[in-house]
């Protein structure tokens, strides 16, 4: 409700995107601390080529190859226009909640 009543009193919708994963072993399995280290990367830099993410993070092109094929198949990376892929996010939220059985 808040997104909603800031749109509405500045009149300007939020650019936001929500990714959600049925359970947190589920996020985890997907957002592995490699491919996290690869969004950190990737966040801000606007489009790049695998082998130039790959560069970045230090790693086998083969291997970054592989998560971004997870991170495009979730949601998380985009392909760019001109080729390569982007982080088209600002931030990225991770919220899971835990309950009591």
């Amino acid at each position: 409700m808040e997104d909603f009543a800031r749109a509405w009193k500045t009149g300007k919708p939020e650019k936001s995107a929500h990714i959600s994963f049925a359970t947190p072993e589920l996020l985890w399995q997907v957002l592995t601390a490699k491919r996290w280290e690869l969004l950190k990367a990737l966040c801000g830099a606007g489009p790049v080529s695998i082998r130039e993410a790959a560069r970045r993070v230090g790693r086998d092109v083969k291997a970054v190859h592989g998560d971004v094929t997870a991170l495009l198949n979730a949601g998380v990376l985009d392909r760019a226009e001109g080729g390569g892929i982007i982080f088209p996010f600002e931030a990225v939220k991770v919220e899971f909640l835990l309950k009591a059985a």
